[in-house]
């Protein structure tokens, strides 16, 4: 069969869009005949083979690992490396208490020895750190938006791991050695896992990869419920040296391609200030089981980000489900504003941090909420996540460090889908 294509010089065609194909064809991987799609993204040129039974798990299903980028003295963190240092140590403790972690670092040797003085015996053992050069630490953004086979097949791996580009939120950083750290890690064979074979044989098991070097899509621009909707903001995706000139459908359609996904639910307001992704949904937004959202609230009117703030929560209450019904919504409270004070070429400068509760991780058993020094709103956002998630641990540890940088404790790490 032959498939004459369209191209963006055809009428009728415009500038990017996907052209599917479905036909029934045998699956050796899958040992059965499936739903095979031909999609042709006029966007890049490219046509992928795809078998359609994947997905994009939601971050509470089980995890295999958790991925870090540690930070070096080549970072914007060198002036303060041992209270960075500290906190990415303590991250680490309360990941490998519950699943193995994955380390990119330029000095393995270094980090391993300072994770030795801090960490058990056990929990050094769910450890690799692999040799990686790198500009930054945002794990969440460099590291692999994985997706996740319907049903398992025995000796075949059921993750692909798609490696999107990274260009520093939009050029705004370098980020060139990043942008190369998930294939560095995927080829040290830092995600493969063990399966017992039916001749009782171990085996490793590493996870596909697959490059989207042609579309720019950073982790903390989406969340994902693990039933085939996927949350992201237009003040992220439609950002300038993203994916110009690519309009909000067109993103869309990319976006339900690659992703797995059935439905894409853009919000338009929320933006904290001080945010350089642009507007990443992790900041502000967060899925919960059961159809659940966490949010990021301003109770303060006279904040100057309350009326934005409040236009997001009204645009949450009009949100539905799949199946039409209105999703559960728990706020979490607004850190009192912190502000950082800094010397640069034109003199002393006072900018006002993005601190945010909605960055909190979920592992295996248990979240950690990061906390800001303010006794009574990190209480009141453990207590807001514990609601969210009653059957895990509830573990918080002091972002203070990271907030100088702009991010939080979601946006340092990478879960791996088991």
């Amino acid at each position: 069969m032959k498939i004459q294509w369209p191209t963006p010089g055809d009428v009728g065609v415009p500038p990017a869009i996907i052209f599917n194909f479905q036909c029934s064809m045998f699956n050796p991987e899958r040992g059965d005949y499936e739903t095979l799609v031909v999609s042709r993204s006029v966007l890049s040129g490219s046509t992928k083979l795809m078998f359609n039974k994947s997905f994009l798990p939601a971050e509470w299903e089980p995890q295999s690992h958790v991925m870090l980028t540690w930070p070096h003295e080549g970072t914007d963190w060198a002036p303060y490396l041992p209270d960075i240092s500290k906190t990415y140590l303590e991250m680490s403790e309360a990941i490998t208490r519950y699943e193995r972690l994955v380390i990119a670092t330029p000095h393995p040797l270094k980090v391993g020895a300072l994770l030795a003085g801090h960490l058990n015996k056990e929990q050094m053992s769910r450890v690799y750190l692999c040799h990686c050069k790198s500009n930054d630490t945002w794990a969440r953004d460099h590291g692999p938006i994985t997706l996740k086979a319907a049903t398992a097949s025995p000796g075949r791996p059921s993750l692909t791991m798609l490696d999107f580009r990274f260009n520093g939120w939009g050029e705004k950083f370098p980020a060139d050695l990043d942008n190369r750290i998930t294939r560095t890690l995927h080829e040290d064979g830092a995600f493969d896992s063990e399966e017992a074979g039916q001749d009782g044989a171990t085996r490793l098991i590493r996870p596909r990869l697959a490059d989207h070097d042609d579309f720019v899509l950073e982790g903390g621009a989406i969340e994902s419920d693990g039933k085939g909707t996927v949350f992201t903001t237009a003040q992220c995706l439609l950002a300038p040296h993203r994916n110009q000139p690519l309009s909000q459908e067109e993103i869309e359609q990319e976006l339900r391609f690659r992703l797995k996904a059935k439905r894409i639910i853009w919000l338009h307001h929320g933006n904290l200030i001080g945010d350089d992704t642009d507007g990443h949904i992790d900041t502000i937004v967060r899925i919960a089981p059961n159809d659940t959202l966490l949010y990021h609230r301003c109770s303060d009117p006279t904040d100057e980000q309350y009326a934005d703030f409040r236009a997001l929560e009204e645009e949450l209450r009009g949100l539905r489900t799949a199946d039409g019904k209105p999703y559960t919504l728990i706020p979490l409270p607004q850190p009192q504003p912190i502000y950082y004070t800094y010397d640069d070429e034109d003199g002393e400068v006072t900018e006002r941090l993005p601190a945010t509760y909605a960055n909190f991780l979920i592992i295996n058993g248990a979240v950690i909420v990061p906390t800001y020094g303010q006794a009574a709103n990190d209480e009141a956002a453990c207590e807001a996540v514990r609601q969210a998630f009653p059957d895990r641990d509830i573990i918080p540890i002091d972002a203070q460090s990271i907030i100088r940088q702009h991010g939080s404790i979601h946006c340092c790490t990478m879960q791996i889908p088991k």
